[in-house]
């Protein structure tokens, strides 16, 4: 048995898909879960309820987290760290291991040029704190021995089917797609990696299903040399049959709209993610298991196909 912690989300889905080359006994866990393959198991719970998050857990082999809770500093500070901490307890008592899907929150603002996992780790901003302190807690475990954990950590991230999930959809290929201008967060002149959700899966799956995986923290694959926001926008308008045409949005305009728009308004903090190069190294696990990360072109042209094509005709 393999559970995931925070299924239905645009990374549980597709890691259900994946892990069905690895196992036939898949539980789903979330407050309202779906079956992603037909063997699928579900479990209906509040995964904050520590009674309710042992029962998901139980008798799994394997734990994948895989949940995203509200993007507002206060509940994260109120839900990650108890979170993670009854994760680790149950796995501990249960004796599973433990696979976390990170983000790049935790890193020094000064190296997101050359983001690797020997990063420093020095976040800027308020939910970046929290995000460092539930890796650290994982990692103490395992290092520790008495847990085996892997981190599996992604850029920001873009795939087929995932709308509302990613910023890259909403922002650029959403409205490209409806005849209106794109809008570009920060520095169009800027290079940004984005971790396709296809790929960030399999990797994940493939983490938790090999022992010299664990005790580590993994880059999931990542294509190299990432466009610029200009060229993001001009490729997939290009795929859509349309004209380039964006605004960049910048943070005072940002801190603007979220005197109006919540999301906006905890996005002012992140900010500095969009004003330099953001670059993802995704080397050490392409070297350890000869994975080769889906182009850019080719994941654009699958995102287009999958959700945009038809509506862009209209």
């Amino acid at each position: 048995m393999q559970t995931i912690l925070g299924a239905g989300g645009a990374i549980g889905t597709e890691l259900a898909k994946a892990l069905t080359e690895y196992t036939d006994h898949i539980r789903l866990a979330s407050r309202s879960p779906k079956k992603v393959n037909p063997s699928d198991e579900l479990f209906a719970a509040d995964l904050l309820d520590s009674n309710a998050l042992h029962k998901a857990v139980r008798n799994a082999k394997v734990v994948y987290v895989t949940i995203g809770f509200a993007y507002n500093y206060k509940v994260w500070k109120n839900n990650w760290p108890p979170f993670i901490k009854n994760v680790i307890k149950s796995c501990k008592k249960e004796e599973c291991k433990l696979v976390f899907f990170d983000n790049v929150y935790m890193y020094d603002p000064d190296f997101l040029n050359k983001m690797t996992e020997t990063t420093p780790v020095n976040p800027p901003s308020k939910k970046g704190k929290i995000r460092a302190e539930i890796a650290s807690m994982i990692m103490d475990e395992a290092k520790s021995g008495s847990l085996q954990a892997v981190i599996a950590r992604s850029a920001d991230f873009y795939g087929p089917s995932i709308k509302g999930s990613s910023i890259l959809t909403e922002m650029v290929c959403k409205p490209l797609s409806q005849g209106k201008k794109a809008n570009w967060l920060g520095e169009a002149d800027c290079k940004h990696s984005y971790t396709y959700t296809p790929d960030a899966a399999k990797a994940t799956a493939l983490l938790g299903n090999n022992e010299k995986a664990y005790g580590s923290i993994w880059h999931l694959p990542t294509a190299s040399n990432p466009p610029t926001g200009k060229e993001w926008i001009k490729k997939i308008a290009q795929e859509l049959h349309t004209e380039p045409k964006f605004r960049s949005v910048p943070k005072f305009i940002v801190r603007m709209m979220g005197l109006f728009n919540s999301v906006m308004r905890e996005s002012v903090e992140m900010m500095y993610q969009y004003e330099q190069d953001y670059i993802f190294s995704s080397r050490k696990i392409e070297k350890e298991f000869g994975i080769e990360p889906t182009p850019y072109e080719t994941g654009i042209q699958e995102v287009i196909g999958a959700d945009y094509k038809k509506e862009s005709e209209y």
